[in-house]
């Protein structure tokens, strides 16, 4: 079964677009949530394929977009909604994956019979991986732990002292897409969220507190997320698994549009990969 465009209403939050794969048998299957990354949204590129992949294995799969991702309901793909996007920040990215999963393991869920309340993995991409990381880390029902391409920190990643003072005097940035040619805007307060919650949002030191199965993939050609990234991790928790993905790069040789049926070898290798390490 597929579940697409499926809409989450919140009362005081900007709603979640999310779908579902599974095969809707009434046997309870492991739970598995995706992440998507910067610039991400739940349809980009081989996604679909990959969520269909992982139903195959009687896996629920779960992937939605982020609130402020930039996507709405009425158009979860590209970036419609640039003011939201403006708006996101780490804190709300956190807030939205804890209402994703209480909403999927709550017993007013229509498909909670098919779902293993015990097994729920999350996969996190890029800087959703980051996000994994840190919600992993404080929530006992999450099981298993896969980052794909991952982050290993955020701080970095605002700038020099300049970039950021300037920022501040403008009060907003533009990151050009490369792909959409869209400006895309962030309001200062992503960064003021970000030193207001910088203990809750430090990567290394949620790794180091994981106690539960956590497997790092990485590609080494990822020219967008160094493959250092991914060594950090691994030695930040001695019971992480590294698997590096010869050459390819940051989403493992895919791209969007996606036009082909079959997933691209290296991206395949890694949901062979997770499936496995969720399965086993």
């Amino acid at each position: 079964m597929i579940l697409k465009n499926q809409v989450h209403h919140r009362t005081s939050n900007k709603p979640i677009v999310w779908d579902a794969y599974f095969k809707s048998d009434g046997v309870k299957k492991p739970l598995v949530i995706f992440c998507h990354g910067y610039k991400g949204f739940k349809d980009w590129g081989s996604w679909n394929l990959v969520a269909k992949t992982f139903s195959e294995y009687n896996l629920f799969f779960v992937k939605f977009n982020f609130s402020h991702n930039g996507g709405t309901p009425e158009n979860p793909i590209d970036f419609p909604d640039l003011e939201a996007f403006a708006e996101n920040n780490y804190s709300k990215e956190l807030n939205d994956l804890d209402d994703m999963l209480n909403m999927l393991i709550s017993e007013n869920f229509k498909y909670k019979n098919e779902i293993d309340i015990c097994s729920i993995t999350l996969i996190g991409h890029s800087r959703g991986g980051g996000i994994s990381i840190l919600k992993a880390s404080r929530d006992s029902r999450i099981t298993k732990l896969i980052t794909w391409a991952s982050v290993s920190d955020f701080g970095s990643r605002f700038g020099t002292v300049e970039d950021i003072n300037q920022w501040k005097k403008n009060g907003v940035k533009y990151v050009l897409n490369g792909r959409t040619k869209q400006q895309m805007p962030h309001h200062f307060q992503f960064f003021e969220d970000f030193k207001a919650n910088e203990k809750r949002l430090n990567i290394k030191q949620a790794t180091e507190t994981l106690n539960i199965p956590f497997l790092i993939i990485h590609a080494q050609g990822d020219a967008s997320v160094k493959p250092i990234e991914a060594d950090k991790l691994h030695t930040w928790n001695s019971n992480s698994e590294l698997y590096n993905v010869e050459g390819s790069n940051h989403v493992f040789d895919a791209s969007h549009p996606w036009k082909g049926t079959e997933l691209p070898k290296s991206l395949n290798l890694v949901v062979e990969k997770s499936i496995y390490f969720i399965k086993n």
